[in-house]
């Protein structure tokens, strides 16, 4: 992707364009995606990274939900399921198969969950990954070393998917960009177009890189910013209600000999009623989640001191040796766009998490809720409201059977196999100038060439965007991005070709955000 290039489009674009996306997470690259498979013209703008919300913040699943079944929402379980299958062909580099037991600690429990799950397993079809199976003691001990074992029976395994949630968002992206689509990050809306109806025809905007302007004109607008969609929906009608619940989500980060094994964990039922994964993910452990309403959606969340003694309380039930703060790697909290229910007090965990959309007055199209395994039925489902905008069909959708950039089956071994096809670029800028084989960090793999190409091929602008989301350092371990962040930074302004004052100001802006990833260890706390 080129930015400049995008740009140009861009200025240059006079006809209107089929439909013009706002926002760059899972729901609007869906959005986006599922057009351009009709053969549509699409733009689409994010205001500040891809991915920078809620979608580089998930759980790390491609799921179909075991904890919506169990509440009985079944139709969501099912098209999740199928979509879950999808992705998993699409994106082969992006995704995997996760084997998860959940630990079993009486008779009524074990028949329970295996009944569950094999409706699961039935229910997934042709796409299923794999069939659910009970296993002894002795396996789940040899599986999980560091399971609890008093009163262990044994465990029921069972197949779900794991991805990368952030390159994912980012390769739809590339995807999008290589079918025709016009896609920006750092482009932010401040206002909406309407014609003497009064109904919405373009988009004002502003890139935030070079404070240019835009008026753009467009035949639907859709507005898919994710906790932010009510932000959009008032520059369009200022009176309206809240469309969204903001439900927070966090995730603690461990050594994976919290685990012993390669095995996920799934904790069905924790005191207030949620489940809990314990995934292991790119050399970690990713635990979480959490489900806290909250009443101001945030662009950078804070996880809250008793999500993060829920999680290590809950996972040290399970656990032989339980996890403090102080093993604690990294904490990242992110937010879902929940659907605002009709019942005031209604428990987030309650909320539905199937998608909504809306069409308001103006025509302005409005997508909220879901979940990332389904963005692509999500974005389908959004562009079929095209021919009621705008009174003509816009085809048949293929999106389902598009690859998505970087596809590859044949991916390298080790981390370079997340950017699939791409990465024997990325060897040739390493056989090219060999500096660039340098590592970021002496305890993780990734090199200063993933640094250049995240610059020149991903539209990387900030140091965040790279530690972040380009490479999951910040994620993975925040200690080590800190330490790494100086260098990169370094690196990057002289590709880019900017002044060492702004290497001080990026510096700056990391470690803010950076503080938030770490966790305070209590005083209190003898460990």
């Amino acid at each position: 992707m080129d930015r400049e290039d995008n740009l140009r489009r861009l200025a240059a674009q006079k006809e209107a364009w089929d439909i013009a996306v706002i926002g760059g997470g899972a729901s609007g690259l869906g959005v986006a995606l599922d057009a351009l498979s009709r053969g549509l013209k699409v733009v689409l703008f994010e205001e500040s990274d891809f991915a920078k919300g809620t979608s580089s913040r998930s759980t790390k699943l491609v799921h179909g939900g075991v904890r919506y079944l169990a509440q009985g929402d079944v139709f969501l379980v099912w098209e999740a399921l199928r979509e879950r299958g999808r992705l998993l062909k699409n994106a082969p580099h992006l995704t995997k198969v996760q084997a998860f037991i959940i630990p079993i600690y009486s008779w009524r429990a074990k028949i329970r969950y295996y009944l569950g799950l094999k409706i699961y397993d039935w229910m997934s079809g042709s796409l299923s990954l794999g069939s659910s199976h009970f296993i002894s003691k002795e396996e789940t001990i040899q599986k999980i070393s560091n399971i609890k074992k008093e009163g262990l029976l044994g465990g029921i395994v069972y197949y779900d998917g794991e991805f990368d949630d952030a390159r994912l968002a980012l390769n739809i992206a590339q995807t999008c960009d290589s079918l025709g689509g016009c896609v920006l990050n750092y482009y932010k809306i401040t206002g909406l177009i309407k014609n003497k109806e009064g109904e919405i025809i373009g988009l004002k905007g502003k890139d935030q890189v070079n404070q240019q302007t835009f008026l753009t004109k467009a035949k639907m607008v859709v507005n898919a910013t994710g906790i932010f969609v009510d932000k959009i929906i008032k520059l369009d009608q200022m009176e309206m209600k809240a469309r969204i619940r903001p439900s927070q989500g966090i995730h603690l980060v461990l050594d994976p000999s919290f685990l012993g094994g390669k095995d996920a964990i799934l904790i069905p039922k924790t005191k207030d009623g949620r489940v809990l994964f314990i995934v292991p993910w790119q050399g970690k452990l990713i635990v979480g989640t959490t489900d806290t309403i909250r009443k101001k959606a945030r662009l950078e969340p804070e996880a809250l001191s008793r999500e993060i003694d829920f999680i290590l309380h809950s996972a040290g039930m399970y656990l032989e040796r339980t996890p403090t703060r102080r093993d604690v790697l990294s904490v990242f909290a992110g937010m879902r766009p929940l659907a605002a229910p009709q019942e005031p007090n209604a428990k987030s965990k309650e909320i539905s998490r199937h998608h909504k959309i809306w069409v308001s007055s103006s025509k302005l199209v409005t997508l909220t809720g879901g979940k990332w395994t389904t963005f692509r039925k999500m974005g389908e489902d959004t562009v079929d409201y095209f021919k009621k905008i705008t009174g003509t069909s816009p085809g048949e959708s293929t999106s389902s059977k598009i690859k998505i950039w970087g596809y590859t089956h044949r991916q390298l071994p080790g981390h370079l196999g997340g950017y699939g096809i791409k990465a024997t670029s990325i060897q040739k800028l390493i056989k090219d100038s060999p500096e660039l084989g340098e590592k970021l960090h002496p305890q993780y793999p990734f090199t200063f060439a993933e640094v250049i190409w995240a610059i020149r091929e991903e539209m990387a602008i900030k140091l965040e965007d790279i530690l972040s989301r380009r490479i999951r350092l910040l994620i993975l371990d925040a200690k080590a991005a800190l330490e790494a962040a100086p260098k990169v930074a370094e690196v990057m302004a002289a590709e880019i070709g900017l002044e060492d004052s702004w290497v001080k100001e990026e510096l700056e802006d990391f470690n803010k955000i950076a503080k938030k990833y770490f966790i305070k260890v209590k005083k209190y706390d003898p460990n």
